[in-house]
């Protein structure tokens, strides 16, 4: 079934006739509201493609948020496009062939002290970058043994696929708009979004090559964007009759990566290919094993569950920590859904 799609403004819902039993739904707000107390909080539920629930305390509707690290899973999608466009060649190739430049920072003009390119870093693939294992720079993890989260990493995959795309520049960073101009156009306005991108730095030493492994991207959007972004996941990159993520790859993406299944203990079996996963019940055991997320710093949070035919997205959320939700919002809400 192809479903249903926003245009520039969503089709709205009432509870009942989404399917969801309009107490469960007042008794999940009611929940947000009292837990929120005076921080501010934002949440979007969509069942079957058309806007039932928006909620805000203290940051307004439209407002665009940083999203931190839900944009790995964006960076995900452009590398499956790359891909398929032939601009790499699959993502089990090494992504020094496509940069080079990630070898080229010796001891001591790194982002820290003790982090610097290794050699065993030579034969990081980018499947290995995007499911967070590739280990670089990482003192003592080999490519593809250690699930260890980081930003650099994926920085080397955003400005190898940007690269084969023109579209950045190690010894000039800021010439170059880098791979937010490829979410932008091969995403977002493929899809109706109005996001915008940001890049920024941590702090580094002065002596630090910041243009090899900085130059982190982020996008900002407003929680209703981001309710678009996981639309489109739910349909496995199809959007209104148009495939804009390769197919299969959202599939296999939000399916805990083959690396951490065979290298890491159970309790990190919980990230695919850009996207925090459930199929092992590892993040919200409460919840069905086919949902997935986009998670980031700040509470921002987009989650989607193809079984319910269900996304809901929070930006901020009030939890600590993702796996909260699975007796926090997203409880509630599943609760609430017949």
């Amino acid at each position: 079934m192809e479903g249903v799609f926003p245009g520039r403004e969503w089709q709205w819902a009432d509870a009942a006739d989404a399917g969801i039993d309009p107490a469960g739904l007042e008794s999940a707000r009611e929940w947000l509201v009292f837990e929120a107390g005076e921080r501010p909080c934002r949440a979007v539920v969509v069942r079957h493609g058309r806007m039932v629930a928006q909620w805000q305390r203290g940051v307004g509707t439209d407002e665009r948020l940083g999203i931190a690290s839900a944009t790995k899973s964006l960076f995900s999608c452009v590398l499956a496009i790359a891909v398929a466009e032939g601009k790499v060649g699959s993502p089990d190739d090494e992504v020094i062939a496509y940069y080079p430049q990630m070898m080229e920072v010796p001891e001591g003009r790194g982002p820290k002290p003790g982090r610097f390119a290794k050699p065993e870093d030579r034969g990081i693939t980018f499947r290995q970058v995007i499911s967070n294992t590739s280990g670089y720079m990482k003192p003592g993890e080999s490519p593809g043994a250690t699930f260890h989260y980081q930003t650099f990493g994926m920085n080397i995959l955003c400005h190898a696929i940007a690269a084969t795309y023109g579209l950045y520049d190690s010894s000039d960073p800021g010439r170059l708009p880098g791979i937010g101009k490829l979410i932008e156009g091969r995403i977002r306005d493929r899809i109706g979004g109005t996001w915008a991108y940001r890049r920024g730095n941590f702090e580094h030493p002065p002596q630090s090559l910041t243009g090899i492994f900085g130059y982190m991207t982020t996008i900002e959007a407003s929680a209703r964007d981001m309710a678009r972004i996981g639309l489109l996941w739910l349909h496995g990159g199809r959007w209104d009759g148009r495939q804009v993520v390769p197919e299969g790859w959202v599939g296999e993406a939000t399916r805990t990566a083959p690396d951490i299944r065979a290298n890491c203990p159970e309790q990190q079996w919980c990230y695919g290919h850009g996207f925090w996963t459930n199929d092992y019940g590892r993040l919200w055991p409460s919840l069905p094993r086919d949902s997935f997320s986009a998670s980031g710093a700040g509470r921002q949070h987009i989650w989607v569950c193809p079984s319910l035919d269900l996304v809901v997205t929070q930006s901020p959320g009030i939890y600590e920590d993702q796996r909260d939700n699975d007796t926090g919002l997203l409880g509630r809400v599943v609760c609430a859904c017949a």
